[in-house]
């Protein structure tokens, strides 16, 4: 297994290409991310989205176009792909495989799960590989997402939250902005954030 990662775009936001058993999966493809993806990725099978905002799903519609490969998000976001929350005129685009809730899905015989910490969206999701996460906009090093945007809930991710910091193990968390960190890390700082919603 490998992780290869770029920020992108005036919001910095990261894009990860996970390789598993020769197998290239594009997460979050944010603004400009096409030609860093195009000149990374071997075997490209799948491009998965952790939540709906332009800067994680920019490039989606012309990867899609370029590579031949589904998109993958979770339901309650899938609206997202398709219109223009900000008017800033993101590329449209139709996602492929809608999840639902915690769903484990299998893509060219790898398995991974997109666990739904709703909060800064409603479908936002990290994405689990077994050895990592790829936390979108849940959790990032020393911070949360943001839960004043348009379809944002605080109150979702108060009950989010309270779920991550139950969690009985440790793994490496790759986040949508900034470095990576661990589970364990931020768990730390669960009780900061909730009084600080």
């Amino acid at each position: 297994m490998q992780i290869q990662y770029q920020p992108m775009g005036q919001y910095q936001t990261n894009c990860y290409i996970v390789s598993i058993d020769g197998k290239d999966f594009i997460v979050d493809p944010g603004v400009g991310a096409t030609q860093w993806v195009l000149s990374h990725v071997k075997n490209p099978v799948a491009i998965l989205n952790t939540h709906g905002h332009f800067d994680h799903v920019w490039s989606n519609a012309e990867l899609k176009e370029q590579l031949d490969i589904p998109i993958v998000i979770n339901k309650e976001d899938s609206f997202m792909l398709q219109s223009d929350q900000f008017g800033i005129q993101v590329p449209k685009c139709t996602p492929d495989i809608k999840v639902s809730g915690d769903e484990e899905i299998e893509i060219d015989g790898v398995k991974l799960k997109f666990l739904h910490f709703p909060g800064h969206t409603p479908g936002c999701s990290v994405i689990d590989f077994g050895d990592f996460w790829c936390s979108g906009d849940f959790i990032f090093r020393g911070s949360i997402g943001r839960v004043d945007f348009p379809y944002s809930d605080p109150e979702a991710m108060r009950k989010s939250l309270e779920r991550f910091k139950s969690l009985p193990y440790d793994k490496p968390v790759y986040p949508g902005h900034g470095e990576p960190t661990t589970i364990a890390d931020e768990q730390r700082f669960v009780d900061y954030w909730l009084r600080a919603i």
